[in-house]
């Protein structure tokens, strides 16, 4: 998938759970609920990367692992939408931006 497909899709879920929400009674999550939320997301693949390294114990480390970037890949999909950021337009000028800084201090 490209970072436009996996942006829609990730559209998709934030939008099924506005849903339930709703459904439930709760409030739809704004972009602070969202960003609270990656944070989390990242924190925990903190502990599971440090298990990895053999700092903290941890079971089925890799696939928790993959499970939590995906989390935190589909909160920055997510937060770019609501903040009307185009991910994949910034992101290849900003690697751009960095080879040309790279390749020009060799």
């Amino acid at each position: 998938m490209d970072v436009d497909e996996l942006a829609k899709l990730a559209r998709e879920v934030a939008r099924a759970y506005d849903v339930r929400n709703r459904a439930e009674g709760r409030q739809p999550w704004t972009v602070d609920n969202y960003m609270a939320g990656f944070v989390g997301d990242v924190g925990d693949l903190s502990k599971l990367v440090m298990a990895k390294s053999g700092y903290r114990s941890a079971e089925n480390i890799d696939e928790r692992i993959g499970h939590e970037l995906s989390d935190c890949l589909w909160s920055v999909l997510v937060l770019a939408d609501e903040l009307d950021v185009d991910l994949g337009s910034t992101f290849r000028q900003n690697m751009e931006a960095l080879l040309t800084r790279v390749r020009s201090n060799r």
